[in-house]
């Protein structure tokens, strides 16, 4: 359903949130064991309810539930409800290659493909994923009920080339200026030596550590 020649509408359904803070940590060990994790509360403090003696808060993504029947995100037995918790995690050969994340609500999927493209189509260093310039699509429809804004919009950083620019808006693309909501990324990546490489974001708060 991607055009290259032209903007479209989001597809049906593609409900998405971008309200919230998230938290993407991965770690690796000397036997090859790596883990992805990201954690988010939602909206506000999340659901307020703390566990006795614990020490943190519960979640509350169960509020993107609908209640009308026959909405794709019904509230109903064995459903979860849609949401943006996405920790990343690629093979390659069959083997663990990359335990990554980008934070930030719906710019968690689109990061997801900027980082592995940079790595795979433009051979960029791990670091240098993560720095590269990034976009963001908005306008798309929300499981709390926003409608979509016909083709939505697309926010670039400065790194991106001004020609870009022009020929995604002669293609119909409405551009409006970065809001620096672009995403929190980590990552580490092992090579097949069994040598661990990590890159943490210049955006944002973050480390990379190894011992």
């Amino acid at each position: 359903m991607i055009s290259n020649d032209r903007a479209m509408p989001p597809p049906p359904h593609a409900e998405l949130r971008i309200d919230g803070d998230t938290t993407y940590l991965t770690t690796a060990d000397s036997d090859g064991m790596m883990v992805s994790l990201i954690q988010s509360n939602y909206r506000g403090m999340g659901s307020g309810l703390v566990p006795d003696g614990l020490g943190f808060m519960l979640q509350d993504r169960a509020e993107l539930f609908s209640l009308q029947s026959g909405h794709p995100n019904v509230y109903a037995p064995g459903r979860r409800p849609f949401q943006t918790i996405i920790p990343a995690f690629a093979l390659r050969e069959g083997q663990p290659w990359l335990s990554f994340g980008v934070m930030g609500g719906d710019m968690q999927p689109q990061g997801h493909v900027q980082i592995i493209v940079n790595l795979i189509d433009y051979d960029m260093d791990l670091q240098a994923a993560g720095d590269a310039a990034r976009y963001r699509f908005y306008g798309g429809a929300e499981p709390t009920g926003d409608e979509p804004d016909g083709v939505g919009y697309v926010s670039m950083e400065n790194g991106v080339p001004p020609e870009v620019r022009a020929e995604l808006e002669r293609r119909g693309h409405r551009i409006r200026p970065a809001d620096g909501s672009f995403g929190g990324y980590q990552a580490i990546m092992r090579h097949p030596n069994g040598v661990y490489e990590a890159a943490t974001e210049m955006r944002k708060d973050g480390s990379a550590g190894g011992y």
